[in-house]
């Protein structure tokens, strides 16, 4: 495969050049971590959702239950339909569905989130390189100055 042709070697770039991709390199791993964060963040709530699926059994009709109304107040409640629960598939939408439907729909998104975290991590994984060797490259060149300036 041929090299692209506006690629310019880092070796070619001034320090100054080099100083500002590195800039931007900081900000794509900045935004990528937040990125990642999220995504795990996410992860998580699917993952308590899809445990919690499993509570809603036949076995636990009519048992007392805690409805959270925020993340900090509940009111106590019955389970009384064990066979559906209510799903927000997101923008503002929820859809009756029946608990193995339920449990379908979160490992879908599970298995999704899991292959973005996955590229995502990958990809930062490239960035840090990237940054790593740049770095390396601003050492070569100022000791180069250095040296030269010694002369």
């Amino acid at each position: 495969m041929a090299a692209d042709p506006k690629a310019v070697p880092i070796s070619q770039l001034s320090l100054h050049q080099l100083d500002q991709f590195k800039s931007q390199l900081d900000e794509d791993v900045a935004m990528m971590t937040a990125s990642l964060q999220q995504l795990k963040i996410v992860q998580q709530k699917l993952v308590d959702s899809k445990e919690s699926i499993q509570t809603v059994a036949p076995k636990n009709e009519s048992k007392e239950i805690l409805i959270p109304l925020t993340g900090s107040m509940y009111v106590p409640g019955k389970l009384k339909n064990t066979d559906s629960v209510i799903v927000d598939i997101g923008t503002g939408y929820y859809v009756e569905k029946n608990i193995k439907e339920a449990d379908s729909f979160f490992q879908r998104k599970l298995d999704f989130v899991k292959k973005n975290l996955e590229q995502l991590q990958q990809g930062l994984m490239e960035k840090h390189r990237m940054r790593d060797g740049l770095i390396q490259m601003m050492k070569l060149k100022i000791q180069a100055q250095s040296s030269i300036a010694n002369s």
